[in-house]
């Protein structure tokens, strides 16, 4: 298993396929870009799945998710799907994607085994899209969604992030569009991961904000039973069943049960998305070493996991690879 120092298990490991993206989200990344990771960087794969089967198999982990960058943008995604599906235990298979190409991808992840997704949405209006994603793309994620949707891959969750004097008026219409559609919506607090450092306090939309503005168009209830390990905190909307979450990465950290552990496309082990240290993987299954010698290394470096994000202390600093180079 995967324990740390202060008792808590990873179960939920994180896979980032790519450092690309084909969006470029003002939370993310600049309008021009970055310097992506050269090819021969990236673990290949069959080196992605070698090492989730060690996680899955040796290591306890329960839950794969595929992130990025953009994960659709790996052509080999359904094949990894398939494989991480065809591993006993069977992990739970999932995928955080900004939606674009998940129109025509949605059905072949389905049949190889992928169980739901995550897709990225901050507003509704083009407009405003264009202007935090400095694409022209709105429509294709929407279509990305249905076609989830269409494909079962249930429940689509729909990410959104409010950032103040751009989108965050749109909290009511985007849970409104969500709930007419079947999706389950969960805002999450802009956290200070952007590559270009920008990220302010003062104009990050906080958890109690999204509340507030919800509340003045439905009724919100917390939902019964424990949060645990969980992200987000849920509430039912206008007496139920349907249901908004609420991550508060920021304000309402939920550091002491966190059960996540994330594996970079260039194959460094993080703790956390805010952790300044990570463990090289990488180098280690290609010098040739054993199934049991990277899972002692991996369990190494989680046993070092520190007890939280940090954003709060005065000697914080902000993570060096942005968001697109971590992995969700």
């Amino acid at each position: 298993m995967l324990v740390d120092d202060h008792g808590r298990t990873a179960t939920d490991l994180r896979v980032s396929l790519t450092d690309r993206c084909n969006l470029r989200c003002s939370y993310c990344m600049p309008p021009e870009g970055l310097d992506w990771l050269p090819k021969p960087e990236l673990l290949t794969d069959e080196e992605v799945v070698r090492l989730v089967r060690i996680g899955v198999t040796e290591l306890g982990i329960t839950e794969v998710r595929f992130t990025g960058g953009e994960p659709l943008l790996r052509r080999g995604l359904p094949g990894l799907v398939a494989a991480a599906a065809a591993l006993r235990p069977r992990p739970e298979i999932s995928l955080t994607t900004n939606g674009i190409g998940l129109d025509r991808l949605a059905a072949p992840l389905a049949a190889a085994g992928l169980d739901r997704v995550n897709v990225s949405l901050d507003t509704l209006d083009p407009a405003t899209f264009r202007r935090l994603a400095h694409r022209d793309r709105l429509a294709d994620v929407l279509r990305g969604l249905a076609a989830a949707h269409a494909a079962g891959l249930a429940p689509v969750k729909v990410n959104a992030v409010l950032m103040r004097g751009i989108n965050d008026h749109e909290a009511v219409p985007l849970l409104r569009y969500c709930l007419d559609h079947g999706y389950r919506l969960r805002f999450i607090e802009q956290m200070p991961l952007d590559a270009q450092h920008g990220w302010d306090r003062a104009g990050m939309i906080t958890a109690d904000e999204i509340l507030d503005r919800l509340g003045a168009a439905f009724a919100l209830v917390p939902a019964d039973g424990e949060r645990g390990s969980a992200p987000a905190e849920s509430f039912t909307v206008d007496g139920g069943p349907e249901r908004v979450g609420v991550i508060g990465s920021v304000t309402r950290p939920f550091c002491g049960a966190c059960d996540r552990v994330r594996l970079t496309a260039d194959g460094q082990i993080r703790n956390c998305l805010f952790a300044t240290e990570e463990s090289d993987l990488r180098g280690a299954l290609r010098a040739g070493a054993s199934d049991a010698e990277l899972a002692e290394r991996w369990r190494t470096a989680v046993r070092r996991k520190r007890a939280g994000h940090g954003i709060d202390d005065p000697g914080f600093l902000q993570p060096v690879r942005p968001m697109s180079a971590i992995g969700g």
